[in-house]
């Protein structure tokens, strides 16, 4: 058997990540061979991937990227097992690279970056899940923004719009939108406005608040419930929450007034909010 040295098992190390025991493994069963060893190092670590696919991934990041234009931004959540791999720069790199992929399609990278998944779990020795991935594209005149906080734990994109492109580089709109996507972040929406609420949810609340109030007549019952479904859309629906920045104004009456100071109507087409572990 040809000796193996340990320049030989540095090369394999610095060629695949893999720790320096499995490389030296890896190259005595290849006899010296550095490319049957690495061969043999991803048939290996695809039975080690299999086996902690299986373990759970409660941890993990949340990154975004753009195209150069901006006209693009996507949002992903990587997930590992423990928040010591979430902090590992290879982790945070990796999520990245995600995020950059994702810019170029609306498909799960689940399957189609599966190999470089299959690596990072050799690397790190936990289970890795690129669990989702959302992609914007500007629909007409306005801007996207994305925003990213608690250490890469939680992440929000925004889509805003106005009617004159001149607004676009307005500073007051550009902080506008930026302030729209801190108050994402902080507040959690889930729907943009009223209207978007599935009616299986508006159904379940109005039950849940008539049998609060079962006792009263049901002129009174309506009254209330009306009442309440309206404070619940202060709590999910963005437009209808109290802006974070200024709570005694809703986010609604917020872009009103900066419409006013930038002379167009702004208007926020949509948002994403994702939360690691949600």
């Amino acid at each position: 058997m040809k000796e193996i040295s340990a320049e030989l098992v540095k090369q394999l190390r610095d060629a695949t990540n893999v720790s320096m025991m499995e490389c030296k493994k890896a190259l005595m069963d290849a006899n010296g061979d550095i490319e049957q060893a690495k061969k043999i190092l991803r048939e290996r670590g695809l039975a080690v991937a299999a086996r902690k696919s299986v373990r759970a991934t409660n941890q993990g990041r949340i990154a975004t990227a753009s195209t150069e234009d901006g006209r693009i931004m996507s949002l992903v959540e990587v997930n590992c097992e423990t928040d010591f791999v979430a902090r590992n720069e290879r982790f945070i790199n990796f999520a990245k690279q995600v995020a950059i992929r994702a810019c170029s399609t609306d498909t799960s990278l689940a399957d189609a970056m599966k190999s470089d998944v299959t690596t990072l779990i050799n690397e790190t020795g936990e289970n890795i899940v690129i669990k989702r991935n959302v992609r914007f594209i500007l629909q007409g005149t306005g801007k996207l923004a994305s925003y990213i906080l608690a250490g890469g734990k939680i992440g929000v994109l925004v889509e805003a719009g106005c009617s004159k492109l001149e607004t676009v580089n307005n500073s007051v709109f550009q902080e506008a939108v930026k302030d729209i996507t801190l108050h994402v972040a902080a507040s959690a929406p889930k729907y943009l406005e009223p209207k978007d609420v599935p009616e299986t949810e508006l159904n379940a609340e109005r039950e849940i608040y008539a049998r609060q109030v079962k006792d009263k007549p049901p002129a009174v019952i309506n009254k209330i419930v009306e009442g309440k479904l309206k404070k619940y859309f202060t709590e999910v629906c963005l437009l209808e929450q109290m802006f974070v920045k200024d709570p005694k104004i809703s986010v609604k009456d917020f872009l009103k007034s900066k419409s006013v100071e930038v002379n167009d109507t702004i208007v926020i087409r949509r948002f994403i909010r994702y939360q690691v572990g949600e």
